[in-house]
């Protein structure tokens, strides 16, 4: 949820001269030729099939409804209790969409006595978990929102260096979605302290166990200094581009035990660490700008080892913003899996799953690390209810289309469907690109508009026949959970054609232009696409999913699609 960003014109001015680079460098005490090293460090932005969140929480992409595009920060219980009444009594719970979701202004300025989050007092004066029972009561889900920041976009109290406590929170509420955006953000450090040794301390060990990380195993850029004192460090940990390992921790029992950090300090910056325990565990810590009233800092953490043998690996995997935005994302997605299995266990009851959806609007191509952190990822900065707004997120998200899968998908953020000036044209074709797209539908508009003031259904709102036009709806659905393919452009005129299951496939007709355009695609060059199965037959059946007219094809369908328009069809063939 930000305010959009502007987009650059360059990286920086054309004329720039090698001297004005230098003397800005040694102005902002910057090191040349460590910022080319970061550049080039590697960064972890590529993930296997194993490592994906899935959760089990979006197999198929989300359906629901948000408060931020209507009432942005004028929301309170009622007005969530009187959208949930109309989504259910309007049909559209029916048609799948189950989350009612609170965004930014829910919260109260102030955290509880034990460091909680908590509802608006005045607002939400029976509390969120009040709310989750009465939404779930109705046979819907309860969403929340916070921000990957000091504060949300609205300045309230966020989950940044707050996870586990966040997390817990919305796990005892029974929340079942979470957004989290990307407002008053704080970089991760690139930097990695100069450390001097490791020890282990707790129960069975007398004193502390000291390792001198001189005498570990060293790796990539990592190196010892010797220092004038006589103190001897290893740096070279920061970036990616070096680590420590210690291969040789003993300990008599399983359990948790103090591991301290003895260092030098930095007066400069901020420095950042992430220990893995035994491959598998990981922990990391932050270390705010220091003073040097001693050239020696410690700080302590407490990891799980087992009895016996144990590895302590250290390093500083982050080398870029993309890298400090994944790491960020997937910390918040464990504490969430971790908070909803313990709250299952503790309560002897079925466990929650909460839906994890990323959203820093793109800025860091999440699409390369979303599916390791969470469900589903912005991939944009905010819709706005205008033609031009809707385009501009089409064109970018459909670009992505390899990198959605059941359980992970691209979103290219709520529905603008029945807000602004967009023509009922508009407004089919914004609900079927989406669809196409496999993208979430969260719908923004104010659905209480669908209910009359005698209490029955507006059956002739024309926003309504969209929002809950099932075979629309179905294409999005669908259990491949493929994003569509743009197979065909003009620049004024795209074929986009997805994937469905029972060898099916649905193909989409998309006229940008001002003026109406015919339109045509084989059927044959179907079968030339990756993941469609549709059998190869002499006739097809082309079911037109807004007019319903089912029309029989023996090689090439053709459509005049109107201006601002779409043409869709579910494919499928007469054996």
């Amino acid at each position: 949820m930000k305010k959009g960003f502007a987009v650059l014109s360059g990286i920086a001015a054309a004329g720039a001269t090698v001297g004005s680079s230098l003397l800005y460098f040694k102005k902002n005490n910057i090191c040349p030729r460590c910022e080319v090293k970061k550049a080039l460090a590697k960064t972890k932005i590529h993930y296997t099939k194993d490592e994906m969140y899935n959760n089990g929480a979006a197999l198929t992409p989300p359906m629901g409804w948000s408060s931020w595009n209507n009432f942005r920060h004028q929301i309170d219980e009622n007005v969530i209790l009187q959208t949930a009444k109309a989504v259910k009594e309007s049909g559209l719970a029916d048609a799948g969409y189950v989350y009612i979701n609170l965004d930014d202004c829910w919260q109260s300025s102030m955290r509880d006595e034990n460091g909680k989050m908590q509802g608006d007092l005045t607002a939400f004066p029976h509390g969120i978990k009040w709310l989750v029972e009465q939404v779930n009561s109705m046979g819907l889900k309860l969403g929340i929102y916070s921000s990957n920041g000091t504060l949300t976009c609205e300045d309230l109290p966020a989950s940044l260096y707050n996870e586990r406590i966040d997390a817990e929170t919305f796990a005892e509420w029974g929340v079942e979605y979470f957004k989290y955006d990307y407002c008053h953000h704080v970089l991760i450090p690139t930097d990695a302290p100069y450390i001097d040794s490791i020890s282990i301390g707790g129960e069975g060990i007398e004193g502390e166990l000291v390792f001198p990380a001189k005498d570990a195993i060293l790796k990539g850029e990592a190196k010892v200094v010797n220092e004038e004192n006589g103190k001897s460090y290893v740096k070279g940990i920061c970036s990616n581009m070096g680590s420590i390992e210690f291969d040789d921790i003993v300990v008599p029992n399983d359990g948790e035990y103090v591991l301290t950090f003895v260092m030098r300090k930095n007066t400069c910056k901020g420095q950042f660490c992430v220990v893995t325990v035994n491959d598998t565990d990981k922990y990391d810590f932050l270390i705010a700008e220091q003073k040097a009233f001693s050239r020696e800092g410690r700080r302590q953490i407490k990891v799980n080892l087992k009895a016996g043998t144990n590895k302590i690996f250290i390093t500083n995997p982050v080398g870029s913003h993309m890298d400090s935005a994944a790491m960020q994302y997937e910390k918040m997605g464990r504490e969430l899996k971790r908070a909803t299995k313990k709250f299952a266990e503790e309560n002897n009851c079925e466990e929650k799953k909460i839906l994890y959806s990323i959203c820093e609007w793109g800025w860091n191509k999440p699409w390369k690390w979303g599916g390791k952190a969470g469900n589903i990822w912005r991939t944009t900065p905010d819709i706005q209810p205008n033609w031009m707004s809707v385009i501009g997120i089409y064109e970018v998200n459909v670009r992505l289309d390899k990198y959605a899968c059941p359980g992970a998908f691209n979103d290219p953020d709520m529905l603008e469907v029945g807000n602004g000036k967009l023509t009922v044209e508009e407004n089919k074709s914004h609900f079927t690109l989406w669809a196409m797209m496999a993208a979430p539908l969260i719908l923004g508009n104010d659905i209480r508009d669908f209910i009359k003031g005698d209490g029955t259904v507006d059956t002739d709102n024309k926003i309504l026949e969209i929002l809950t036009n099932k075979d629309v709806i179905a294409i999005d659905q669908d259990k491949l959970g493929i994003q569509c393919s743009r197979v065909k452009t003009n620049g004024v005129t795209d074929v986009l054609v997805k994937p469905l299951e029972e060898n099916a496939v649905a193909i989409c007709f998309f006229n940008k232009g001002l003026s109406n355009a015919k339109m045509s695609y084989s059927a044959a060059d179907l079968h030339n696409i990756v993941n469609v199965t549709l059998p190869k037959a002499e006739k097809y059946i082309f079911k037109e999913l807004w007019d319903k007219t089912e029309t029989v094809i023996t090689d090439t369908i053709s459509a005049e699609v109107p201006s601002h328009g779409v043409k869709v069809y579910r494919v499928s063939a007469i054996q």
